[in-house]
């Protein structure tokens, strides 16, 4: 699952700069053999399939590479793997990419923006059914995750805080049968625990990522160094992707596929895409990587983190770890910067430039 968070922040930085500083060296260099690294969610799905139907080989063999894509049942070692070296790439949000790998030391970049939730993370309230209602109940939520943050933005609209409730840490495979009990009277989670939670006729949803669009963004991210030394990965990745995503969506075998893997039929397949804003179109993707409003939320965001002491145990600031835009604008400290956003690649599929390079 996406975002299935673990008690793991404590000791996370040092590891992870301990990790950066072993692995430079090595990343910084022409390489033919890649490794990338993926978790079950819906906006995630075209990677395994992709990988089964042999996309990634094709692709791979057009640039004259070898690109191994595994699938992690637990997202967070996904990341943790990511940020220790042995992956190249990995799926992952943008909360998440700027508090673990970046803040760990690892310069990450975000090759390609896939999708961002729209609808897929959900407020929950038993037996009321106004947001207001939340103030002093406990909130059951996987902490320090996007929920977390989806909980700050939710009270930020009623000009309410953290403080006037009490957040409970509770496993995302807890969750649905938690909210069954009497003592759990709100939850804050991501589907498919949200259609299983609202199945209950008690469950009112009372605020969801669609009132916060653009915010929460899926993404595939790279080692700076290693798509840097090798743009043919870059190239590569960019080309798995669109194709895939394009048979996802008029593909019926393809997406039945993916339905499967996630454990879905079709029908739920869909509910979950109709709350999660796809970018089949690399354009698309492109003109949301390139605006304003990503910058607004990436301030946002490291607010969250710095507020959480996510962003390293040194940071003095919110911007204490740079945010690089693809028109080199940056957030933060221009002196750390470790998490960039490059819409290169996407660029070039949008201008449909990597078929004919590839050839």
């Amino acid at each position: 699952m996406r975002r299935s968070f673990k008690q793991f922040f404590q000791g996370l930085f040092a590891a992870a700069a301990v990790a950066s500083v072993l692995i430079s060296p090595a990343l910084a260099a022409e390489k033919k053999d890649f490794k990338v690294a993926w978790s079950i969610y819906v906006g995630w799905m075209p990677w395994g399939y992709a990988a089964e139907s042999g996309i990634v080989k094709k692709w791979a063999d057009k640039y004259g590479i070898n690109i191994e894509v595994k699938q992690f049942n637990d997202y967070v070692e996904s990341i943790n793997q990511f940020t220790a070296g042995a992956f190249d790439a990995v799926t992952i949000t943008n909360m998440d990419a700027l508090s673990i790998p970046a803040a760990g030391g690892v310069d990450t970049t975000a090759i390609i923006v896939g999708d961002f939730s729209n609808g897929n993370d959900a407020v929950i309230l038993k037996d009321k059914d106004k947001l207001e209602d939340i103030k002093g109940q406990k909130v059951n939520l996987v902490e320090f995750s996007v929920s977390h943050y989806l909980l700050a933005r939710a009270l930020e609209s009623i000009k309410a805080q953290e403080k006037d409730l009490k957040v409970v840490n509770t496993s995302d495979a807890d969750m649905a049968a938690a909210f069954k009990t009497p003592e759990v009277t709100a939850v804050v989670t991501w589907k498919p625990i949200v259609s299983t939670i609202l199945e209950s006729p008690d469950a009112h949803e009372v605020f969801d990522s669609s009132k916060i669009p653009g915010e929460i963004i899926d993404l595939m991210v790279a080692n700076t160094e290693v798509v840097k030394d090798n743009p043919k990965f870059g190239k590569a990745l960019a080309g798995i992707w669109y194709e895939t995503i394009s048979k996802m969506k008029a593909d019926k075998e393809a997406k039945e596929a993916m339905a499967k893997a996630s454990g879905t039929d079709v029908k739920g397949f869909d509910k979950m895409l109709a709350t999660t804003q796809m970018y089949y179109e690399p354009k698309d993707a492109v003109a949301f990587t390139t605006s304003g409003e990503l910058k607004t939320t990436t301030e946002r965001v490291s607010k969250f983190l710095f507020e959480k002491s996510l962003l390293g145990k040194d940071a003095k600031t919110e911007g204490a770890v740079g945010v690089e835009f693809p028109d080199k604008t940056v957030f933060g400290d221009k002196g750390n910067v470790k998490f960039r956003y490059d819409a290169t690649f996407m660029n070039e599929a949008a201008e449909g430039k990597l078929q004919a390079s590839a050839q």
